[in-house]
């Protein structure tokens, strides 16, 4: 039997910040609208994106005792579509309304992400900075608007944030399918493994930051012999 694309819980039992609820409250069609609100507008900054992703392959496997299944394909459709749009929307807004609604943002943790995204696109460029912010929690949601803001053209954007959300949305949707598929009741230990999930996430930028602050050491070295 096919797996629906909404699923039967009640919307009203909902907690936003928790990725099993809204699989089981919305299904498939949630994960599409989460990611877009996410990615493409501000206040969907604390939204779970990493953790929504690989909660739902995993429960696309059946081997959850969850009792919510979702179906493969509709997800990865779902979730490419509500990442590649809301990014561009998020972009969009950013070309119109500069940095105004970042500056005008009370929340301390939006204007971190806002800070870290500026530097993203500064220290390393429009490419790897616009690819590298979807594995960053706050930062791939404002990085976007920041993005419109600075004038990164939009054929750049465009290319670099389908190539950057392609990896992130199939990716991780595709490891926790593949763990789900490999572990019977691996559902038991979602939280530590949604846990290292987002730590491995901020690999790649830690990665960047290390090999950018030896570059940096190797060049203040070379210019003091």
């Amino acid at each position: 039997m096919t797996a629906p694309l909404f699923a039967t819980a009640t919307p009203l039992a909902v907690n936003v910040l928790d990725a099993q609820s809204l699989l089981a409250a919305f299904g498939v069609l949630g994960v599409g609208l989460v990611l877009f609100a996410e990615t493409g507008l501000l206040v969907g900054f604390f939204l779970p994106g990493d953790s929504l992703l690989f909660t739902a392959g995993l429960l696309c496997t059946g081997s959850s005792a969850t009792g919510v299944h979702l179906s493969l394909a509709p997800l990865l459709i779902t979730a490419v579509a509500g990442t590649l749009a809301g990014s561009q929307c998020g972009y969009l807004i950013g070309r119109k309304a500069g940095g105004a609604l970042l500056a005008r943002s009370r929340s301390a943790r939006l204007r971190e992400g806002a800070r870290r995204a500026e530097e993203l696109l500064g220290r390393y460029g429009f490419a790897k900075a616009i690819v590298l912010a979807r594995f960053v929690p706050v930062v791939r949601t404002v990085l976007n608007p920041m993005a419109g803001a600075l004038g990164v053209p939009a054929r750049s954007f465009t290319l670099w944030q389908v190539t950057g959300g392609l990896l992130w949305a199939v990716g991780l949707t595709l490891a926790g399918y593949a763990l789900g598929s490999s572990i019977p009741n691996v559902d038991q230990y979602l939280l530590p493994i949604v846990a290292l999930i987002v730590a491995l996430s901020l690999l790649p930028l830690l990665a960047e930051i290390l090999r950018s602050r030896r570059a940096s050491a190797g060049r203040r070295s070379g210019a003091g012999e």
